[in-house]
C-alpha cells in the first residue's frame, strides 16, 4: 500500500564541484537510491543495506563553524534529504580531470589492496575521508583500522588494505575540501536562508507558532515553505517543537541508523519525517561544573569524544560502537530514545548517573534515564516531545569506572552483553554503586539489587562474589543467535569479577590490540 506523501522540497547539493537540484524525492528514499537510480552513479555498491558492511561509504561535507567538515557515512541508511545544502563526494568524483588517481586509489593499486572489487569503493570512500582528516599528519596502524572499522573486504584482506591506509599521506595531495567549494556552499546556505524568508507561512504552522510565542519568548520560527513539506528539518529547537505538534506523526529522525533499516530491510513508508539533526541547540556539548549536557543531535563520534575527554578509560569502548561511519551519523539521542536493550550507550549512561531531558511546546521534563523505558522499544514520551539533551555528571574523586561489551565481532557489532560500572570508595568501603546493563532484559536496566548488595560493604573479594552471586540471578535474559541465556548470565557475573581484578591492579590483556601480523 502506497501511503498518501506531502510534497517535497527540493534537494540541493554539491557533487563533484557541479550543483545538483533534485525534485520529488520522496522523504523515505535513500541516498543510495538516489545516488544509484536517479543519477546513475553506480560505483557506490549495496551490500547488507542496514549500515554493516560499508559498500555504500560515501563522504559528506558540511559547514561547521565556517569550516568545512568531510566524515564518511553509509548511504544505503542515509535519507537523500539529509544531505540537503551540503557537498557529497562519490568514487566516481575523487580522480583528477587529468585522469591522475586520488591518493587512496592509488595507495590501493601499489599495495594490490583488490581483488574482486566490490567493497573496493567504500573503502576508497572512508581512505579519502581519513586523508582529508589527517591533513600532514602520519596515519599510524590503528588510526587506519579505526577509520575502516566500518568496512568489511571478503577477499583481499585486510593487511594490504591497512597497508595502502597508511601510505596515503607519502602521495602527492589530492584535497576534497577545496576554498572554492567552501564558498559554494556558503553562497547556497544563503541563498536557502533568503528562500525561506520569503516564503509565505502555512497557516497551520503559523498558527501553532503564534500560539507558543508565550513559551518562547522572540523565537517564533520562520517556518518558510518547509512547514508543510514532507521533509522537515528545522534548524531552532522552538521551531522543532512547533512542528513536533503540529505533526505528531511524522517519522521523528535523528541520525537514521535504525531507522534507515526500516526503510531498507522492513520496507515501511513514511509520508512525512521530521528531521532532528539540524537544530542548533541540539548539535552542542555544553560543560558545566558537575555535568555535561549533550544535545541529542550530536553524532555518537562526538559525544563519545566529550565522554572520553573526562573519563579516558572509555576509548576503547567507544570505538567499539558499531563502525566509523555509523558513528559519523548516528546520534546519541537518537540511539537512547530507539531503547534497544542491546544498545551499548544506555548501560554506560544509567552507570554514570545520567538524566535525559524531554521537550515539548509545553515545556520541559527531567528524568532519569533508566525511567525513560517502559517496555521493548517504549518510552514514556508524549507524542508531541522530543528528546532534547542528556546530562552525565562529570567524574568525582575516588571514583571508579568501567564499562564491557561482549560481542562476536571486535567491531561494527551489536552486544551479546554489556556491562557498566560505577564505583565510588572511601576508606576501602563502597559508598555508591551504580550499575547499568544491557543484552539481559527488554531494555536497557539498572541492576538495583546488586548495587544494593555492594553499598556500604568492604571492596573485597568476598563482596564481589555475594555481588556476582545476585548480577547473575537479578535477570532472566533470553537466548538468541548472539548468546543463550545462560551464557549471558555467567558472562555477567565473570565480568563483575573483572572489574574488581582491574582495581586491585591486575591487567588484563587487551585481544582487540594485539599485533598478530606477521612481519616479512
Amino acid at each position: 500500500m502506497t501511503l498518501p506523501k506531502a510534497q517535497a522540497k527540493p534537494i540541493r547539493f554539491f557533487k563533484g564541484g557541479v550543483l545538483h537540484t533534485l525534485h520529488d524525492v520522496a522523504p523515505d528514499r535513500t541516498l543510495l537510491e538516489v545516488l544509484r537510480e536517479d543519477l546513475h552513479q553506480t560505483g557506490t555498491k549495496e551490500g547488507c543495506g542496514e549500515g554493516d558492511c560499508g559498500a555504500c561509504t560515501v563522504v559528506v561535507g558540511s559547514l561547521q563553524a565556517g569550516k568545512l567538515q568531510t566524515r564518511a557515512v553509509n548511504s544505503c541508511i542515509k535519507l537523500a534529504h539529509s544531505i540537503d545544502g551540503m557537498a557529497l563526494w562519490t568514487v566516481e568524483d575523487l580522480s583528477a580531470p587529468d585522469g591522475r588517481l586520488h591518493p587512496a586509489q592509488e595507495a590501493l593499486l601499489q599495495c594490490h589492496g583488490s581483488q574482486c572489487g566490490f567493497c573496493t569503493p567504500g573503502f576508497v570512500m572512508s581512505m579519502a575521508a581519513l586523508c582529508e582528516q589527517a591533513g600532514d599528519k602520519p596515519i599510524s596502524r590503528d588510526i587506519a583500522q579505526q577509520a575502516l572499522s566500518g568496512n568489511l573486504c571478503r577477499c583481499t584482506g585486510y593487511r594490504p588494505i591497512l597497508d595502502a591506509a597508511c601510505r596515503m599521506q607519502t602521495l602527492p595531495k589530492m584535497p576534497l575540501a577545496t576554498k572554492v567549494l567552501r564558498q559554494q556552499l556558503k553562497d547556497l546556505a544563503r541563498s536557502a536562508a533568503a528562500e525561506a524568508a520569503q516564503a509565505p507561512k502555512p497557516a497551520k504552522a503559523a498558527k501553532a507558532a503564534k500560539g507558543n510565542a508565550g513559551l518562547h519568548p522572540g523565537a517564533v520560527p520562520p517556518f518558510a515553505q518547509q512547514s508543510d513539506s514532507a521533509y522537515l528539518a528545522p534548524t531552532r529547537l522552538p521551531e522543532l517543537l512547533t512542528l513536533r505538534h503540529v505533526y505528531p506523526d511524522a517519522q521523528l529522525v535523528a541520525g537514521c541508523t535504525d531507522v534507515g533499516l526500516w526503510v531498507t530491510k522492513q520496507h515501511r513508508q513514511f509520508a512525512r519525517v521530521l528531521d532532528t539533526t539540524r537544530v542548533d541547540e541540539l548539535r552542542q556539548v555544553d560543560r558545566y561544573p558537575h555535568h555535561i549536557a549533550i544535545g541529542a543531535a550530536v553524532s555518537l563520534r562526538d559525544a563519545f569524544a566529550a565522554l572520553v575527554k573526562d573519563r579516558p578509560q572509555l576509548q576503547s569502548f567507544a570505538e567499539r560502537f558499531a563502525g566509523l561511519p555509523v558513528r559519523n551519523t548516528g546520534t546519541l539521542g537518537g540511539n537512547v530514545a530507539n531503547g534497544s536493550p542491546i544498545g551499548d550507550s544506555m548501560p554506560l549512561l544509567i552507570a554514570l548517573g545520567s538524566n535525559v531531558v524531554l521537550a515539548s511546546v509545553r515545556g520541559y521534563r527531567e528524568m532519569p534515564l533508566e525511567a525513560l523505558y517502559t517496555g521493548y522499544r517504549q518510552n514514556c514520551m508524549a507524542a508531541d516531545e522530543v528528546l532534547a539533551y542528556i546530562k552525565v555528571p562529570r567524574p568525582q574523586r575516588g571514583e571508579l569506572a568501567r564499562v564491557y561489551k561482549i560481542s562476536k565481532r571486535t567491531e561494527d557489532d551489536i552486544s551479546a552483553v554489556c556491562l557498566a560500572l560505577q564505583l565510588h570508595l572511601q576508606a576501602g568501603k563502597v559508598v555508591q554503586a551504580s550499575i547499568g546493563v544491557g543484552g539481559v532484559a527488554a531494555t536497557p536496566v539498572r541492576a538495583s539489587a546488586t548495587e544494593a548488595v555492594l553499598h556500604g560493604q568492604a571492596w573485597t573479594e568476598a563482596t564481589v562474589r555475594a555481588a556476582m552471586d545476585m548480577l547473575r540471578a537479578e535477570f532472566s535474559p533470553i537466548s538468541d543467535m548472539r548468546a543463550s541465556g545462560d551464557y549471558r548470565r555467567e558472562v555477567l557475573g565473570n565480568l563483575l569479577l573483572r572489574f574488581w581484578l582491574e582495581s586491585q591492579g591486575q591487567t588484563a590483556t587487551d585481544i582487540h590490540r594485539l599485533n598478530l601480523e606477521l612481519q616479512a
